[in-house]
Formats: C-alpha cells, structure tokens, sequence
C-alpha cells in the first residue's frame, strides 16, 4: 500500500472512530458540540470523511471522551507490536499549527504508558482546554530546541537537556518561542 493510500485509510478510520464514540456515547452532534466546543457542521463533515482534524479539534473531542489522542489514534491503527519499528510509527502533521506527533510507542491495551515525539515549529503553539483524561502523568523531555509549557497557569521554560513532569487537570499550552523548531519526547501515564 502507497503512503498516500495508507494516510487515505487511517482518515476514513478514524473518520468512522468518531462517528462510533459518539453513538457509544449517545450523544447527537448538538450534544458532542456543547460538550467539545466544536461546531455541529465541523463535527459531521469530520465523521463522514470530508474534512481531517486539526490537534486543537482532536484534542477538544478526546477531552469530551476521555481520552488521551494518542489512544484515539491507536484505535485507528492497527494493533501495535511489542517492538515499534521506526518505519511503522505512525505520524500526523497539523500544517495549520506546525504541530508534528510521531507515536514512538503507541497506546496498548496491556499497559498504561506511551512514548510520543513532539515536534513544533519556531513560533508556533498548540493549546488544550483540558486534560483527556483527569490526573494523566505526564514527562516532557526536550531533545533539542526550547519550549514553554503552560501546567495551572504557570509557565515553564524547557530547554534541551531538560525534563519537565507533572499531573494534568486542566488546560495546558505548548509553545516553541524559537528561534528554531523544538523535538520533545513525551512520556504519557494513565492514572
């Protein structure tokens, strides 16, 4: 399978992923909209296929289903292997907020951690309301760049080398001030 085949199929996957949580869940669009701040048309052009989630969109709909996007997105790959070849870690690219997520060590149903690397583009953000999932543990360790990670309403300046861990409750911000892009290792713990 082509990458542009395989990238096909993981949208439509996930596409139908959100149209099953939000009939598992009960809710109409209207409810989905009220609880993820995302508006009814964008949420049903997403379900059929039509249009592919931004990281502030997906994290919005992860938070109103609690869970964590790295979980959502392994729903929609193929059962992961003990050993995640680097070639097979699957990647998204938001443009729009020069986000990129490689999934080093996607979400398994056996255990309650992940590996995920973050990449983020000089000057660029990516906000999260809230927590996907209340109390999740998570470790922000900075290979190469700066970034500033807002946790509670306090800013924590995160250069390369350093390692920054805490709970997550509420919203939280990632931002690269630059001059040049950030990579981060994120270690995510389930309560």
């Amino acid at each position: 399978m082509r990458g542009d085949e395989r990238r096909d199929s993981v949208d439509a996957r996930l596409a139908a992923r959100l149209a099953a949580l939000r009939t598992e869940h009960g809710w109409s669009l209207d409810d989905l909209s009220g609880r993820a701040g995302v508006s009814r048309s964008t949420l049903s052009r997403l379900e059929r296929g039509e249009l592919s989630p931004t990281t502030s969109v997906l994290g919005q709909l992860c938070t109103a289903y609690g869970r964590t996007m790295s979980r959502l997105l392994m729903e929609v790959e193929e059962e992961p292997a003990l050993l995640v070849r680097a070639a097979s870690q699957p990647v998204r690219r938001d443009e729009r907020s020069g986000f990129t997520r490689r999934s080093v060590s996607p979400p398994h149903p056996a255990l309650r951690g992940e590996v995920v690397e973050g990449t983020l583009d000089a000057g660029a953000s990516i906000a999260y309301e809230n927590a996907p999932v209340p109390g999740v543990e998570q470790h922000v360790w900075v290979l190469d760049g700066t970034v500033e990670i807002t946790v509670e309403d306090t800013v924590h300046t995160v250069r390369r080398g350093d390692c920054l861990r805490f709970r997550l409750h509420g919203p939280s911000r990632f931002h690269c001030p630059g001059p040049d892009p950030v990579r981060y290792a994120l270690l995510i713990v389930l309560p």
